[in-house]
């Protein structure tokens, strides 16, 4: 063949070459790639899904959206009319109350279990609140907590906006707002924790898995489940069988690595049945209501307890580039927002956990979802599916903060933490899911949460061919226009890209600012706890 009929081949090959990589691109995907749920019963796994090497879950305490976003521009929060609230919920005492701008730093919420949230709920009239509210008075006894006021109006009704929560806000402007974001069951604290890591909580009369039933309400009586604590703490086994599977189990069956770190210092929560209590112990080594891990037979059965570890160990490996493929991270009860803690402090702890994500050599590589595990009795609008007999429960606030990361995104969708397993699925488990039928260690569960046709897709709030966004550094001491915030924020600075969260110690004076001057109250480590 000649040079010049070669050189007139070429750019035939060339093109043939083009055109099938292109007819490649454009086939359909293969089964590896397609996973279970949503409308149709299968859907593909997002290509860019896999830019994503580590999961930061960030889960706070007890906050309903529409407390902390219900006037954010754009999200569905609370209902106005010609600037006037059209939302105003009765008071046992005949009148009703309107949603107002709470500046207090300080907030009591009202009650929290499965029984609040049904008559909170109230067959979807959403005006229970500020009854179940006055009707715990009765039984709250802490001088300091707002929630234990007498007289006046309940702080149930309060909304925080950016004035107090500048950087909650400021997140939600540059990343992605969840406006439909339900806690998923109708409960409180542990069974929140509980479907956070395993999309289920129950009782089981045995180790076998098959022996669980579902218990939206708690798996165990509190004061049970704090005798058990307490067992395991003293002697390493527990009379609880936390015996169905969670994900961890898929993950190490992978080889996926992950970790769950807990801030030491004490849970705000009551271990022993009582409305109040003395604060309770909590670190990595203590199974406890925001930790339930340690008391899950798989995560023994794997030997993978050393995976729960404190919080220095986060920030140790977000320093160094090291962070596992999944993370959760859990605040102590002064840092969890939980009332009557500090909202300033909570934004001061998650802010530094967010920072040090974004110093990380990691980061480009990151997506932090961050939420509030239930409602803490305060207000919400946002009816809540019904995904099954055990949710969803009321709407709390959800973020997502990433590199890809739509900005300025509101995200519609109904979601609850079953979407944060479903992300972390199809992620690193090619679509596998906490499937009796699939997962190698069946249970008794009702149904596959992640596969609910109702449950939006967390993929949907990131744009894996953007431009990766840099680091977003806030201050973890921002201005606020709250009259009284914890003494030590008093007189420092702003402290912009700060990583180090406020400590975990119990015993502090219970101080509070007030025009610049310090108010000293009672030794917080002295006097009860408020009630669950």
């Amino acid at each position: 063949m000649s040079r010049r009929h070669a050189f007139a081949i070429l750019p035939c090959a060339i093109a043939c070459v083009l055109a099938a990589a292109v007819l490649a691109a454009c086939a359909p995907r293969s089964d590896a790639d397609r996973a279970r749920g949503g409308p149709t019963g299968t859907y593909l796994i997002a290509a860019g899904i896999h830019k994503i090497k580590h999961v930061i879950v960030v889960m706070q305490e007890n906050r309903s959206f529409d407390s902390y976003f219900g006037t954010f521009p754009g999200a569905d929060g609370l209902p106005r009319r010609h600037g006037v609230f059209t939302v105003c919920v009765p008071d046992p005492g005949g009148r009703c109350e309107r949603p107002y701008h709470d500046r207090s730093d300080i907030n009591g919420g009202g009650p929290h279990n499965m029984n609040n949230a049904l008559a909170d709920i109230n067959h979807n009239k959403m005006n229970g609140f500020i009854r179940q509210a006055r009707e715990a008075h009765t039984t709250c006894t802490i001088a300091f907590d707002p929630a234990c006021r007498k007289k006046g109006r309940s702080d149930v009704m309060g909304f925080h906006t950016a004035a107090e929560i500048p950087n909650y806000w400021a997140y939600a402007r540059h990343f992605v707002l969840q406006d439909h974001m339900f806690e998923a069951v109708k409960s409180w604290s542990l069974p929140a924790h509980l479907y956070m890591v395993s999309g289920w909580s129950a009782k089981c009369s045995s180790a076998s898995p098959m022996s669980c039933i579902s218990d939206p309400a708690g798996p165990y009586r509190v004061e049970q489940f704090g005798r058990a604590i307490d067992q395991e703490e003293k002697t390493g086994k527990s009379s609880i069988d936390l015996a169905w599977t969670d994900i961890t189990w898929l993950l190490a069956a992978h080889h996926v690595s992950w970790a769950y770190y807990v801030q030491s210092g004490a849970q705000p929560d009551c271990a022993d049945g009582d409305e109040t209590c003395f604060p309770v112990p909590q670190s990595s080594q203590t199974p406890g209501i925001w930790n339930p891990l340690p008391l899950f037979s798989d995560v023994r059965e794997d030997h993978q307890l050393g995976n729960i570890q404190p919080l220095h160990d986060y920030l140790r490996a977000a320093r160094t580039g090291t962070l596992p493929a999944v993370s959760w991270i859990v605040p102590n009860g002064l840092n969890s927002e939980h009332p009557p803690a500090s909202v300033h402090r909570g934004q001061a702890y998650v802010t530094a956990i967010i920072n040090a994500a974004m110093k990380s050599p990691d980061w480009k590589s990151t997506a932090i979802f961050l939420s509030w595990d239930d409602w803490g009795g305060f207000y919400d609008g946002g009816v809540p599916p019904k995904v099954d007999q055990n949710g969803y429960g009321l709407r709390v606030p959800g973020l997502v903060i990433s590199p890809y990361a739509k900005k300025g995104f509101i995200d519609h969708q109904v979601l609850s933490t079953d979407a944060y397993l479903k992300f972390i699925e199809d992620d690193f488990l090619g679509g596998a899911r906490l499937d009796p039928s699939t997962d190698g260690r069946p249970d008794s569960r009702p149904d596959v949460r992640e596969d609910a046709r109702v449950l939006g897709n967390v993929v949907k709030d990131f744009d894996f061919g953007q431009r990766p966004q840099p680091p977003f550094l806030l201050p973890t001491n921002p201005p606020t226009d709250s009259p009284h915030i914890p003494v030590i924020f008093h007189g420092k600075p702003e402290c912009f890209g700060c990583t180090k969260p406020p400590g975990g110690q119990t015993k502090h004076k219970h101080g509070q600012l007030k025009h610049g001057k310090q108010q000293h109250g009672k030794q917080q480590g002295k006097h009860k706890h408020r009630r669950k």
